[in-house]
């Protein structure tokens, strides 16, 4: 219970989960735990493993747990946390967000103990009059009490029907695989909610539900995204993931602790409690916790490497030996032969160590630019071109190769 109750924001209901847990281990059948997700976006950030960590657990304990695609889901789009109709994916476009979701899960499960399922298996089958005896169940009334209908509804904005079959077709995927238990985030709650009444309907045992909180991002405000730059992309280099990672906050460091690693709540509240005692340092342990990840979505030999160059550029002041290379057209950054000077708003977007120009010049005047290792002064810097200078902005630094 420690293990499976880490990072869980509500669990409906924690009594019903722990009679489960024991009659799973009197009986040696294993729990049926899924987690669904639709292939809605390319590029998986750590926050979509949030759950994918959390399958883990239950896998790592014994019980089967179920990888969900919500190819056919996807189609109608998940109005959560939307004030306007979402656009419906083609459907290559699922086809393709589904291989990049099916191919990175087993950076963390086990391929050989998952089962991935796809619900175009059922949904696509289920026929018109399916669905109509799906849509008898509830009522008009019941979908307006979704916060987002019932938001749209007080505003006069358009609600589409094919949204309101949303809950309905999630709510099915659980009765289709006979689910014990289904994870999802805290804004999930009506859909998850909606499997359970729609199981006692089809009369299964209604699951347990396990909701997560929305991990921040690397602001600490914000949920995490790629469209708010504070996401921490699975497929970034491990020197990128290991150098945003140190960016965070001490505070969301703890967050990061419980909801993106192993470790059971019990060992990460006996660790935050040495670094309040002054045991532990606070950056010691960000550095294990960036160790931690980086290792899990590439190696362990990597997150060394990564850590030691860290040290390196920020603790001792010294040059990484392998910082990431970046290959700029100089002339893209404002370079001209007869000024021989580099824009260094351009070049920082360019090397992705600011989000915008105005970023860049922020940090300029701050005096937390370098090349090669001298503070940058104005907005303007000589460099020789052809050539290779080495660019810190803040904690984060790449080489960059001018031609």
């Amino acid at each position: 219970m420690d293990y499976l109750q880490k990072g869980a924001a509500e669990i409906i209901r924690v009594p019903d989960l722990r009679e489960r847990l024991e009659d799973s281990r009197k009986t040696g059948r294993p729990l049926r735990v899924k987690a669904g997700f639709d292939p809605t976006a390319p590029d998986l950030h750590l926050g979509h493993t949030v759950l994918m960590r959390k399958l883990k657990h239950f896998q790592d304990l014994g019980h089967q747990v179920i990888f969900l695609v919500g190819d056919f889901t996807s189609l109608i789009g998940d109005p959560t946390g939307r004030s306007v109709t979402r656009k419906p994916l083609t459907p290559l476009q699922i086809a393709e967000n589904a291989k990049t979701y099916t191919d990175q899960v087993f950076r963390i499960l086990d391929r050989d103990k998952t089962e991935v399922r796809f619900n175009s298996e059922w949904l696509g089958t289920l026929g018109f009059e399916g669905i109509i005896r799906l849509a008898a169940h509830f009522t008009v009334s019941q979908m307006l009490e979704r916060e987002e209908f019932h938001k749209r509804f007080q505003e006069e904005k358009p609600i589409a029907l094919h949204e309101m079959l949303y809950p309905l077709s999630q709510g099915y995927d659980s009765v289709a695989l006979k689910a014990d238990v289904e994870l999802g985030g805290t804004d999930q709650r009506f859909n998850l909610l909606i499997g359970r009444e729609l199981q006692r309907h089809y009369g299964q045992p209604s699951q347990i539900v396990l909701m997560t909180p929305i991990i921040e991002g690397t602001d600490g405000v914000q949920k995490m995204s790629k469209s708010l730059n504070n996401a921490i992309g699975i497929h970034e280099p491990p020197g990128e993931m290991y150098g945003k990672l140190m960016s965070i906050s001490d505070t969301l460091m703890w967050s990061y602790w419980t909801l993106l690693t192993d470790l059971k709540q019990s060992e990460v509240d006996a660790l935050k409690a040495a670094v309040a005692s002054g045991s532990e340092h606070p950056m010691e342990v960000k550095k294990r916790l960036a160790r931690t990840i980086v290792a899990g979505f590439h190696s362990e030999e990597a997150a060394k490497r990564v850590d030691e160059n860290w040290a390196k550029q920020f603790q001792r002041d010294e040059t990484p030996e392998d910082l990431d290379e970046v290959a700029v057209a100089a002339a893209d950054a404002g370079w001209t032969a007869e000024s021989g000077a580099i824009r260094l708003d351009k070049l920082l977007v360019r090397l992705g160590l600011a989000e915008s120009a105005a970023d860049a010049t922020r940090k300029v005047k701050q005096g937390a630019v370098r090349l090669d290792g001298e503070v940058a002064q104005g907005t303007h810097a000589r460099v020789a071109v052809p050539g290779r200078v080495i660019v810190r902005a803040g904690k984060r630094a790449k080489a960059a190769l001018l031609s």
